[in-house]
């Protein structure tokens, strides 16, 4: 069974850094894809960053390039999403979620997900 488990949410201000961590278990996952999403009040859940765990490739939107870097430690099943300069609008509800293959950018398409780490970012 997949388990994802996520941690290092908290309250910080405005050009602070947080480091999220998502614990995968239950599987291998060196096919799989592993995104970092994040679901504010009001709006939809998004993808900000995927990584393809077997190469460690890296994809992130827009809004968060430049600021966030996701990586993977292979031995410790883990994936981090470090969050720097952060600004009031990156506050939301960050969740990790894992897929077959290399595609990315679909909410949908993520099969597992973790149960999310508040991210509260005050000005």
């Amino acid at each position: 069974q997949v388990q994802l488990v996520e941690s290092g949410g908290g309250l910080v201000q405005a050009g602070d850094s947080l480091r999220l961590s998502c614990a995968a278990s239950g599987r291998t996952f060196s096919s799989y894809t592993i995104g970092w999403f994040r679901q504010a009040p009001g709006k939809e859940r998004g993808v900000v960053a995927a990584i393809r765990w077997t190469d460690g490739f890296p994809y992130y939107t827009d809004s968060v390039k430049g600021r966030f870097t996701i990586s993977r430690d292979n031995a410790k099943n883990t994936v981090y999403l470090q969050m720097n300069n952060l600004k009031p609008e990156d506050t939301a509800v960050y969740y990790c979620a894992a897929k077959y293959g290399t595609s990315w950018y679909k909410t949908n398409d993520y099969n597992y997900w973790g149960q999310g780490t508040q991210v509260t970012v005050s000005s």
